[in-house]
């Protein structure tokens, strides 16, 4: 293991978490996980999948890449119910779509875990018109979050409930310059901007929404998680790019090591199962299950109303 490891990526399990040991039975449950098909979020959905689920929607953009997804999960957990969710988070009609298919579908949606995400890709926009990361990243999950929020208050009401959402964010979150979120720059590629500073922004926008959304809808317990340097395709096209970002990346990766999906996969892990009255609304947490404070700007309350607001109003003008 390299020597900066436990500097630069560390894993602090501070509450001994072990998923087949502390995931409790989620009979009757019905969960959401975007990006489900690679990753993180495959991990995620296998290791919920062995405790007794109702449903899991595992959200990728196609079938094939829920089909490939689908032969590791069903291994681990062969009786599980799995059911493959399109969703394409640069599309808010895709995303719409989606919500949809679970509202028609249930009538309890018990957790989601906006996990999926894009890093430093290159310039550009999203069938709506926002930057690609932060489209990506920010405004689709936010509008899924939103449709689904109704059905998710409902089963909040309902006694012994336990509703959660998680936002997979990133330690990466701190690289963000000037404002945080430049507000108006949100509708144009950027192209001016380093690729990392707006994968940063889009990071940031994951706690500042995990963070207005505990303080808006306090019976849903939510929470933002970074899952450290994860050995994923997450960063692939930066490499492929080869600018400064994946020559960094690189070199950090290499003094810092990565975690295995499994070891990426706990802090959300965690942030979903783990004992509710242990689990801050709120809280930015760190592996395994840490809080921290995280920036400065992700403590920003007026930074997370103004982009409440921002969100809020863009989605509505564009009719969701």
């Amino acid at each position: 293991m390299p020597l900066l490891a436990s500097f630069l990526n560390p894993l602090d399990n501070t509450h001994n978490f072990e998923p087949d040991k502390h995931i409790p039975d989620l009979a009757d449950k019905v969960i959401i996980v975007t990006g489900g098909n690679s990753g993180c979020g495959k991990e995620t959905v296998l290791q919920l999948a062995k405790h007794n689920p109702g449903r899991i929607y595992l959200a990728a953009r196609s079938q094939a890449k829920f089909d490939d997804a689908i032969k590791e999960i069903s291994t681990a957990a062969p009786d599980a119910n799995i059911t493959f969710l399109e969703l394409d988070l640069s599309s808010l009609a895709s995303v719409k779509q989606a919500a949809e298919k679970v509202v028609s579908e249930n009538s309890r949606c018990d957790l989601l875990i906006n996990n999926a995400g894009i890093m430093a890709h290159p310039p550009g926009l999203t069938a709506d018109g926002y930057e690609l990361q932060f489209g990506t990243n920010h405004m689709g999950h936010a509008l899924l979050t939103r449709l689904l929020l109704p059905t998710m208050q409902r089963t909040a009401s309902q006694p012994d409930s336990d509703v959660r959402i998680v936002n997979v964010s990133s330690a990466g979150h701190m690289f963000v310059t000037g404002p945080g979120i430049y507000f108006d720059q949100l509708k144009t590629p950027m192209e001016s901007t380093n690729p990392g500073v707006i994968y940063a922004q889009s990071k940031l926008a994951n706690i500042l929404h995990a963070r207005e959304l505990a303080k808006r809808y306090p019976e849903i317990l939510t929470t933002s998680a970074h899952p450290g340097r994860v050995e994923s395709n997450l960063a692939n096209v930066m490499f492929d790019v080869n600018g400064f970002n994946g020559r960094f990346q690189r070199v950090f990766d290499s003094l810092a090591g990565q975690f295995t999906v499994q070891q990426g996969a706990l802090t959300q892990l965690w942030a979903a199962t783990w004992k509710r009255d242990e689990v801050k609304n709120g809280a930015y947490y760190v592996p395994a299950g840490k809080e921290n404070a995280g920036s400065k700007k992700s403590r920003d309350a007026e930074l997370a109303k103004k982009l409440w607001e921002w969100t809020e109003s863009e989605l509505s003008a564009k009719g969701y």
